[in-house]
Formats: C-alpha cells, sequence, structure tokens
C-alpha cells in the first residue's frame, strides 16, 4: 500500500469514529424528541414526596444574570420549564407561584421556609430557616410572573433576564405542605438538532467509507474467488477449508515462561489502533448491509478491509489475551495476511448474499449461538480485547502452567483455538460476510478441518522465526 493511500486509510479510521458519535447522538436525541415527551411536549420528571412543617419551600435563586444573554439564548431556542405540585393532604389546596428573588425575599422575610439546596436523584434536600408562621396569602401579591393554585397547580415559565424563585404554599399560606414535585422542560430545539447531528455523522460516515474504499479497493480478476487457503504445518502447499471462514494457530514451542504476564501490556498499542479499525469495521458493515439489501453483493473492498480487521485481532488475541498466548512475537501492524506469522485468518469471498437474511442474522438467527457467546468470553471480539469467560479462564490456567513448567499444554492449546474458531465464524455471519451458518461444533487444534484429504504431514512442529 502506497504512502497516499495509507494516509487516506488513516483519515477514514479516524473520522468513523466522530461520525458514529454524531450518528448515535442524533438517533438518541431524535428518540427522546418523539417518544420520551408528554402531550404538551414536556420532558417531565417526578421528585420524591415532600414533608415540610414550613409555611413555604424555595428554591435556590434562578441566576440569568443581568444581561439578557443567557435568558435570549433560551429564549430564541424556544425553552419553557414547568412545575406541578400535587397535594399528597386531602382537601388541601396548594400554591405554587415564581418571581423575582427580591420581591420574593421581602413577601417571606421572617417567615420560617425551608430552601431547597440540593437535588439528590429525585430527593430535595432541604434547609430551615426559623421564624414566623403567620403570612399574608400568596393570591394577594402581585408580583408573581406565573403561578397557580389548586390540588394540583401547575405554572409555565419561559426564563427572562434576572434572578427568580419558586415558591411552594398552602393556598391558606399555613404551615405544613405535603406536595408531590414534577418537573419539566420543553425544547423544541431538539428535533431539529437530532436531524443536524445525524446529517453531519451521516455525511462524516460517507467521507470515511470513501477514503476507507479507495484507500483499499482492488482489482480482482472476474470469478477469481479462492477458498480461503489454511497454512498446514509441514506440509508442502495448502488446501482450501472446509468452512467459509478459516483460522489458524501455530503454537510457539519455545514459549518464554513469564512474557505472557506482560503481553497484555506490550499491546496496548494494537488495542488503541484496533478501537479506531473497529470503529471503521461497525460503519462499514453498516454500508455493505445496505449494498447487501439492494445488490445481492458484499463490496470487495469493504468486504477486504474487515476481514483485515477480523485478522488483526485474531492475531492480538493469539499473542496477548483469549486467543491463547501461543505465540511470543510480535504481532505486525497490517491488515493483509503474514506468510510466516503464526496466526492466520481468512473469509472466503461470497459471489452472492442472501438479501433478506441481511435483515435477520445479527439479530434473530445467532441468538442460539449469543447464547452460549457470553460464557465462551467471545465478546472480546469487537472491542480489541477480551474478558474472562471460559476463554479467559482457560488461557489464565495455560499461563499458570506455563509458567511453572515450562510447557504449553497441547490439548488445552487445541481447545483455545477451537473455541475462537467457532466465535469468529460467527462473528463472520453476524457481520453479513457469510451466508452459511456456524455449526455448533468445537474444531479443536491450530488447523481447519480440511475440504478433502491431504497427503503428506500436517502436524510437525514449525518454529516461528522471529
Amino acid at each position: 500500500m502506497s504512502a497516499g493511500r495509507r494516509a487516506m486509510l488513516v483519515i477514514g479510521i479516524v473520522l468513523a469514529l466522530p461520525a458514529l458519535g454524531l450518528m448515535a447522538a442524533g438517533l438518541v436525541i431524535g428518540g427522546a424528541y418523539a417518544f420520551a415527551r408528554d402531550d404538551r411536549g414536556y420532558y417531565s420528571a417526578s421528585l420524591k414526596p415532600l414533608q415540610s412543617r414550613a409555611v413555604a419551600v424555595t428554591t435556590t435563586d434562578l441566576d440569568f444574570g443581568t444581561d439578557p444573554g443567557p435568558a435570549e439564548a433560551l429564549d430564541r431556542l424556544d425553552v419553557r420549564f414547568r412545575i406541578q405540585a400535587n397535594a399528597t393532604s386531602p382537601r388541601r389546596e396548594l400554591f405554587v407561584g415564581i418571581g423575582r428573588t427580591s420581591a420574593v425575599a421581602e413577601y417571606l422575610r421572617g417567615a420560617r421556609i425551608d430552601q431547597v439546596r440540593n437535588v439528590d436523584g429525585s430527593r430535595l434536600e432541604l434547609r430551615t430557616r426559623g421564624g414566623s408562621v403567620n403570612i399574608a396569602s400568596p393570591d394577594d401579591q402581585n408580583f408573581w410572573v406565573a403561578h397557580a393554585t389548586g390540588a394540583a397547580p401547575a405554572v409555565s415559565w419561559e426564563p427572562k433576564e434576572g434572578r427568580w424563585t419558586v415558591v411552594l404554599m398552602n393556598a391558606s399560606a399555613r404551615p405544613g405542605i405535603a406536595a408531590r414535585i414534577h418537573v419539566g422542560v420543553k425544547a423544541d430545539f431538539l428535533g431539529p438538532l437530532a436531524l443536524i447531528l445525524f446529517g453531519l455523522g451521516l455525511f462524516l460516515a460517507l467521507g470515511a467509507v470513501a477514503l476507507i474504499v479507495v484507500a483499499v479497493r482492488h482489482k480482482t480478476p472476474p470469478g477469481d474467488t479462492p477458498d480461503p487457503l489454511v497454512p498446514v504445518p509441514g506440509a508442502a502447499g495448502t488446501q482450501p477449508a472446509a468452512e467459509p471462514v478459516a483460522l489458524v494457530g501455530v503454537l510457539d514451542p519455545a514459549l518464554s515462561r513469564w512474557q505472557w504476564l506482560v503481553k497484555w501490556f506490550l499491546a496496548i498499542p494494537h488495542y488503541i489502533v484496533l478501537a479506531f479499525l473497529w470503529a471503521a469495521f461497525a460503519l462499514l458493515t453498516l454500508v455493505a448491509g445496505v449494498a447487501i439489501l439492494f445488490t445481492g453483493q458484499y463490496p470487495r473492498a469493504i468486504f477486504d478491509f474487515n476481514v483485515g480487521v477480523l485478522r488483526w485481532t485474531w492475531r492480538v488475541h493469539f499473542y496477548a489475551a483469549q486467543g491463547g498466548i501461543g505465540t511470543d512475537r510480535y504481532p505486525p501492524f497490517t491488515l493483509a495476511d503474514v506468510a510466516d506469522y503464526p496466526a492466520h485468518f481468512d473469509v472466503a469471498y461470497p459471489e452472492r448474499l442472501s438479501r433478506g437474511l441481511v435483515l435477520v442474522k445479527w439479530w434473530l438467527l445467532a441468538i442460539p449461538h449469543y447464547l452460549l457467546f457470553a460464557a465462551v468470553g467471545g465478546n472480546g471480539y469487537g472491542r480489541g480485547t477480551g474478558t474472562l469467560g471460559l476463554l479467559g479462564v482457560l488461557v489464565l490456567v495455560a499461563g499458570v502452567v506455563l509458567l511453572f513448567t515450562g510447557r504449553y499444554p497441547q490439548r488445552l492449546f487445541d481447545l483455545i483455538v477451537g473455541c475462537n474458531r467457532w466465535v469468529l465464524r460467527v462473528v463472520a455471519y453476524v457481520t453479513l460476510m457469510t451466508d452459511h451458518y456456524p455449526p455448533f461444533r468445537l474444531d479443536q487444534g491450530g488447523t481447519e478441518p480440511m475440504s478433502s484429504p491431504v497427503s503428506g504431514p500436517t502436524s510437525a512442529p514449525v518454529t516461528p522465526s522471529g
């Protein structure tokens, strides 16, 4: 790959992350705008029931400044606040009002009040100020900019410049307030904001896809779609695998006893790169799904890139994580297959794919595999790191045995590679690379089962170079 194409690939991968983030933010905000509002367009939250012995419960100052900056911005965004109080005592009417802080302070001067100091989750933390319990009726005051009285009074208010205070009282001004408070906000600008974020993310995503496709594209001769070839240790050539997804791991016979303890640290540069690669992988899989839905074909350039990401991930796992810590050779930084590296991965390119299966593979047909997936620990694929499921435990046991005996148990290695082979078959299926349903079996061992008998030795030990 030329320097120019490498640059395009890096830029495309880097763009994929903010593109996915913006699209996800647009979808989340759009979903909230469409489904989380009530009939009047407010997003509401309920607080725990309030009990107060004071004559009034007040908020701290709502300060929108002495100039129209913040208030003007909220006005242009058409933001409104709503406060509703439901009386929890029978035959008790409440009063809710909003007024300038200076006027409210003068009205409640010398009165016993509870001031809201903090909101802990859905609970109000109050600070009591002692004083008189005799006070004039709130309905008789003329400084309120918004107020309501009743068993369930609600006020809606558009912020204005200045300092404001919200007051909750009994309509009779008697002490002892029992209510459940509901607060809401109306923000109609969230709908257009969701469209803008999603549109910007889509624009960046299309740019990222274009850069990645141009960077990795290559011309494939018509009809040249070979089966995945599996390196056979000790054999003169290669043979086609029985499955369209082929995975190979050759155990290093001279593993260091202790190096596996620090491989996870040594592999951090790979994990960082893989985070970007998997962001691009997710985006390109979505693009490929749309292409398959309309054409029945997986775009070859995207296919090769996504296979390369899985290949890179398998090499890193084989070196440092749940792939088996089977080699001390540091993984190469490349999407391409490296012939002399002991870990290989390939998927046969499908000429045609089912259009209908695109819609059901990942969320319906693969459910039985998902149930086993979590136990095996295969959910590490897609994040560049493993988790301590069954695979993690097996690798840990192998590492401990290696540490104390200097020997890696061959049967345990075969089982670990078999589990990874099954996991990556499922990953390839749910990411639309093949219509061949993954078999429920562990093809154990470092090499793939052959589609036809292979003559010659097939299990002679190989010592990786380096």
